[in-house]
């Protein structure tokens, strides 16, 4: 009988949980998957701006996702790597410890919101890190009712959850507050359409501004100005834990593990970093955290774990940008559509055309997680590659009239 090997994926969000059934599936027979989280509910990242909001979502549970599969479950916290031996240390929800042998780790730990760079940002502003952070920020908002409230960042994640704010408390005022423009990225006519919502929704931008302090009643600006907010929520600026540097594997600046063309760690071949904790090169840059990056990136692990077993070359990742989606509330939404190095392309896509589009390519993954249970999803049926210039997804569907340029 062939030797299992041991594959440990610490993190269970979109990349590790794709790349635990990835895994199980492409190498059964072969290996023996465990999957360590802290949560035994999934976490869908790209909707916390909705149950912040008050918006039920529908909940699911990590065992019932893997179920069938022979993936184990460990609820706990990845607290160390020893990387010659091996082993993860993993703290669990009881006070214990446990210790996980790998022939194989998967790195799929993501990114949290950075909240320890401004005085007073972790005490005092909310965040959507996670469900219970994000339930704590409905409960504020479903009490106060009315009232000003502060979103500190204009990327999409602001700007997405200050336009759902602003649609489903309307007697709530929403300020955006931003060191740059918002959705700078865009072409002009898309971030045109962006700003007109804003200002459809009531929501005020100010941009040019920087938060030095996070205050119990507002937020105090470069220059001494104080900008009063019964509630904020801080969206800027990302952390990655320091559980990999710790245990001496090459990161980046920013904590990421610096990988090579196949996912692999440059230090420590054994590991694939995948998601927003991995810095994963491209022709164009090193591939900026986003679930429209991450998912691939988890499926192409899976194949080249499936590889490596069954004595095959390893083959490189190529990934390329196709789109900035962003919702505008629940009746709205604007679709930028990009080359694969993620400059702007001209095509844009508005109203309900653009609701629809982007509730197609970011619907909950379960159903890609059912199918990743009974076929081998490869990483091009998830990614485009880099630099194609082909039309946008979805022109056949929707029709040319349904698009700007």
């Amino acid at each position: 009988m062939a030797d299992i090997k041991q594959v440990i994926v610490i993190g269970a969000g979109y990349t590790g949980m794709l790349a635990a059934l990835g895994a199980a599936k492409r190498a059964k027979g072969r290996v023996h998957v465990t999957l360590v989280n802290p949560w035994e509910r999934f976490t869908e990242r790209l909707r916390m701006h909705q149950i912040a909001t008050g918006q039920q979502l529908a909940e699911h549970r990590i065992p019932d996702l893997v179920a069938g599969t022979g993936i184990d479950f460990v609820r706990g916290w990845a607290s160390g790597i020893d990387t010659a031996a091996r082993t993860v240390t993993v703290s669990t929800v009881d006070d214990g410890e446990v210790f996980l042998g790998y022939d194989t780790l998967v790195y799929a730990i993501g990114s949290t919101t950075d909240t320890g760079r401004v005085p007073g940002a972790a005490e005092h502003a909310f965040t959507l890190n996670d469900p219970r952070s994000a339930q704590a920020m409905a409960a504020h908002l479903a009490r106060r009712g009315t009232g000003e409230f502060l979103v500190c960042g204009a990327g999409l994640t602001g700007i997405e959850a200050a336009t759902e704010i602003a649609e489903s408390h309307p007697n709530v005022r929403v300020t955006l507050l931003s060191r740059g423009e918002p959705a700078a990225m865009m072409g002009a006519r898309a971030r045109a359409y962006l700003m007109a919502a804003l200002d459809r929704l009531g929501v005020t931008v100010r941009a040019g501004v920087s938060v030095t302090k996070v205050l119990a009643g507002g937020v105090e600006l470069e220059g001494g100005e104080f900008v009063a907010g019964d509630g904020c929520l801080w969206t800027t600026g990302v952390r990655v834990a320091p559980l990999a540097a710790e245990a001496g594997i090459a990161t980046d600046e920013y904590g990421r593990i610096r990988t090579d063309a196949m996912l692999r760690s440059v230090s420590h071949p054994g590991i694939y970093a995948i998601g927003d904790a991995a810095a994963v090169p491209q022709a164009f840059g090193v591939i900026h955290g986003t679930c429209q990056s991450g998912i691939p990136t988890a499926a192409h692990a899976a194949e080249n774990i499936a590889r490596q077993l069954r004595g095959k070359q390893l083959k490189p990742f190529r990934f390329g940008y196709l789109h900035q989606p962003v919702s505008l509330g629940r009746r709205d939404a604007v679709i930028q559509f990009t080359y694969g190095d993620d400059t702007p392309r001209r095509w844009y896509l508005t109203g309900r055309a653009a609701i629809f589009y982007k509730e197609t390519v970011s619907s909950s993954p379960i159903k890609t997680y059912g199918l990743a249970k009974r076929l081998a999803i490869s990483s091009r049926m998830l990614a485009t590659t880099g630099g194609k210039r082909n039309k946008p997804v979805g022109w056949e569907r929707l029709g040319p009239a349904s698009f700007t340029g």
